[in-house]
């Protein structure tokens, strides 16, 4: 899984402006191995209820993994007879590794995928991707799962959907319905920073996807379907759950390590980017008091248990060090994860030293109460001397919140720019200085950049830059790029704050109005 930790902040949602026609709003993308039977009649029927029914300009995407049929010859001819498709073939096999290849390299701003046997009622097609082009959501999924689905498949088939959705629901908290319905669509700007995050290339891809974007606080839209089962579909289904469950314990590993990125994936508070033009205000600050306060509660009884331990083989003074000692580089460690939402390792050791400096402000507070407690008495009992620490620490408590949120993780801005907000909700990542770029990715072993991955930060003393955000893998070295049409999909840049900022006019187009026609009359599914 990919653990480079270069910030980035996604701009607030906007409805797709008006732009250049040439433009299509949407790519629908069928990945596809060894269809040679299927393939024709399921393009040209998406491409008829595209072209009947969809108000924008829209391009079918064709993505070969690797096969050995006539597929390839298949879709090459639909590419020549009909001008909103494309083909584009890969040498390796991988339903995530085509969605990635050509997500990554596509110009429209919503992408989308369907399964080749297009066991889905395209009538929910527009309701799929509606949210996307107005701004509302970030992700949007089919749902066979929804109460007002209609689906219809065996047994065998629903009980494997349904335990492997209860799976994740119970290992990695996952809140979305249906994490493997063939029926997906992502805008764009999304897409640019989420896809490196993900790591597997089959048919995981999707959970993945979905479950380190509901964890970055993106918004999921769900569409029930009516959904018709293919009894000839060629799913290893052992092989596949196999590898899921394997899938789900790297994930969740990762997330309970903290080894992603998800802070490039935060949206400011609301559509409206004006938001975020409001300087001096304390971001987060009720969710990192809740935090604070929960830490310090665990971490006071953690103290209490270590002095109690301590005092039974030392005096008060070394059993206090020593027991505030460990429960400040544990609390130091909680909170800098927790409460103020900084993960990675970037910055680690100095954040404790920093610890280490409240942790001794903090013992001068105890020392000096039971130094007192001490002159005011010759022996005191041991329930007094736990109150008066008590009373200290909540003193100390205070103190140790304001010097962690002004001096060891504070919100750094850069020209009145507030920092990254993190994937959590709260507050922005430290070091992280104005808003991050998107640049293009590595070119790929197959002639095209396949991968994309946000800018460098500005260098800050916390956040140098390293050559792991620079330095290109030796298999991507030096494969060429094509234009568009003629092989493989070049890439556009895309500025993380151009929609803000009503600059994102490469990949829009003009609005045509809605046809009177929005429904498939002759989809009997």
């Amino acid at each position: 899984m990919r653990t480079d930790s270069s910030p980035g902040t996604l701009p607030a949602r906007e409805h797709l402006p008006a732009g250049d026609a040439g433009t299509p709003v949407l790519d629908v993308v069928i990945p596809v191995y060894n269809e040679e039977k299927d393939l024709q009649p399921c393009v040209r029927r998406l491409h008829e209820h595209l072209a009947r029914t969809f108000p924008y300009a829209f391009r079918i995407t064709i993505a070969d993994n690797a096969s050995t049929d006539t597929t390839p010859q298949v879709a090459a001819r639909l590419e020549a007879e009909l001008a909103q498709v494309r083909s584009f073939r890969l040498e390796q096999k991988g339903r995530g590794r085509a969605l990635r290849t050509v997500w990554s390299a596509s110009d429209a701003p919503v992408l989308a995928y369907m399964d080749v046997d297009l066991s889905t009622d395209l009538n929910a097609l527009l309701p799929l991707v509606a949210p996307l082009i107005s701004g509302h959501s970030d992700l949007a999924i089919g749902s066979r799962l929804a109460r007002s689905s209609r689906v219809v498949r065996g047994p065998k088939r629903e009980f494997i959907s349904r335990a492997y959705n209860l799976i994740l629901r119970g290992s990695l908290q996952a809140r979305f319905s249906d994490a493997q319905c063939g029926f997906k669509a992502i805008r764009r700007d999304v897409a640019q920073v989420l896809l490196p995050l993900v790591e597997d290339t089959g048919w995981f891809f999707d959970t993945e996807m979905l479950v380190l974007a509901e964890r970055a606080g993106l918004r999921i839209h769900e569409v029930p379907v009516d959904w018709v089962d293919d009894p000839d579909s060629t799913v290893h289904i052992v092989r596949t759950a196999t590898d899921d469950l394997k899938g789900v314990w790297r994930v969740g590993k990762a997330l309970a390590t903290g080894s992603i990125a998800l802070d490039r994936l935060a949206r400011p508070f609301g559509d409206d980017p004006r938001d975020r033009d409001i300087e001096d205000l304390p971001r987060g600050l009720a969710r990192q008091l809740l935090g604070f306060c929960v830490v310090g509660g665990l971490s006071t009884l953690f103290y209490l248990l270590l002095y109690s331990g301590f005092r039974t083989v030392a005096g008060s003074q070394t059993a206090n060090a020593l027991a505030l000692l460990v429960s400040a580089v544990a609390n130091t460690a909680a909170n800098r994860r927790l409460t103020f939402g900084v993960r990675g390792r970037a910055g680690v050791v100095r954040h404790q030293a920093q610890g280490l400096v409240v942790f001794g402000i903090g013992l001068a507070l105890t020392s000096g109460s039971l130094a007192a407690l001490n002159a005011a008495t010759s022996d005191p009992a041991h329930s007094t001397e736990l109150a008066v620490l008590v009373a200290a620490n909540l003193a100390a408590t205070v103190l140790r919140f304001l010097l962690f949120r002004a001096w060891v993780f504070p919100d750094r801005r850069d020209g009145g720019t507030p920092a990254a907000p993190s994937a959590h909700g709260g507050a922005p990542t430290a070091g992280y200085a104005g808003t991050a770029a998107v640049r293009p990715g590595r070119p790929g072993p197959y002639g095209h950049q396949d991968r994309f991955q946000p800018a460098a930060h500005r260098p800050t003393a916390a956040h140098p830059p390293t050559t792991a955000h620079t330095a290109p893998r030796a298999e991507y070295a030096a494969a060429p790029t094509a234009p568009y049409g003629t092989g493989p999909y070049p890439t556009t840049p895309v500025r993380a704050g151009d929609a803000a900022d009503r600059t994102w006019g490469d990949a829009t187009m003009r609005m045509r109005p809605v046809r009177p026609h929005d429904q498939d009359s002759r989809n009997t599914r």
